[in-house]
């Protein structure tokens, strides 16, 4: 029975343990699809409000459409800037703290944007006309400082460009290069006169011996002579033979018997001439 307690208050721990784990699981996702939501629905608020101010600055005139123009020209600048900058931080972590500058810079964006959004209800023409060229020095301030971190990090990209760029070219060069010194190397060797000069002067001094050698042979007598050249070849044949190299030819069937030196011998009796009392 104790056993069985234990048993089913390990149970319980895990059932409970897997119902907190689900409920974290389900927390975490309605909190993810909610932030995604929440992006989405900041994403079309921006676009309308967007549309909005570039029909505002077309169509009315005065102050309201100034203002109009100031909002969308400063909301121009910040997104174009941000999509330069989120695009280029993953290849330049450089590019991250020019992304935090440009987070405080869109805060001070968001006041001025309210300022404006004030303004543009303000009943009053006198104070509109009195607010507006202060907000729009603050505007073209903030937009000033967007686009110069934005034309520096355009400026970044295009030098790591052009100067890995380089490199490659500086390395397809060296490689054609090396392409071209092994064509040539191959052509000399397939010439084999042009690039082993030392192999045709060895070769040339053995052979001037081997000639010597062999007039000297000659002079000491010529059926000794002609006894060893006969036993250098076929030496000489059994050595260049070769049974599975495919250079030799096939072994003839004395060989494979073993009958090639008694047919020898036998020939030689043959041609010797015979001494008979005739001959006396």
């Amino acid at each position: 029975m104790e056993i069985l307690g234990v048993l089913l208050g390990v149970a319980l721990l895990l059932g409970l343990g897997v119902v907190v784990l689900v409920v974290i699981g389900l927390v975490k996702a309605a909190r993810a699809v909610g932030e995604k939501v929440e992006r989405q629905e900041a994403k079309a608020r921006r676009a309308v409000e967007n549309v909005t101010l570039k029909a505002k600055s077309y169509t009315q005139t005065g102050p309201q459409g100034q203002i109009s123009a100031v909002r969308l020209g400063l909301r121009t600048s910040l997104d174009g800037t941000r999509r330069v900058l989120e695009g280029a931080v993953g290849q330049d972590g450089q590019l991250g703290e020019a992304l935090a500058l440009l987070g405080r810079l869109d805060a001070h964006a968001a006041e001025l944007d309210g300022e404006l959004r004030m303004l543009e209800r303000e009943p009053d023409a006198g104070r509109v006309a009195a607010k507006l060229p202060e907000l729009r020095e603050r505007a073209d301030r903030i937009t000033h400082s967007a686009e110069t971190m934005r034309w520096a990090a355009q400026d970044r990209m295009h030098r790591f460009a052009a100067d890995e760029l380089g490199r490659l070219s500086r390395e397809c060069e060296d490689e054609a290069g090396a392409l071209r010194h092994w064509d040539t190397v191959s052509g000399g060797s397939g010439a084999g006169t042009a690039t082993a000069p030392g192999a045709s002067a060895s070769a040339t001094a053995p052979g001037a011996s081997a000639t010597a050698s062999g007039a000297s042979a000659s002079a000491s007598g010529d059926s000794a002579g002609a006894g060893a050249g006969a036993g250098a070849a076929r030496e000489a044949g059994g050595a260049r033979r070769g049974l599975t190299d495919g250079r030799g030819g096939r072994p003839s069937a004395e060989e494979l018997l073993g009958l090639a030196d008694p047919v020898a011998k036998l020939a030689q009796r043959l041609r010797k001439p015979t001494t008979g009392p005739s001959a006396g």
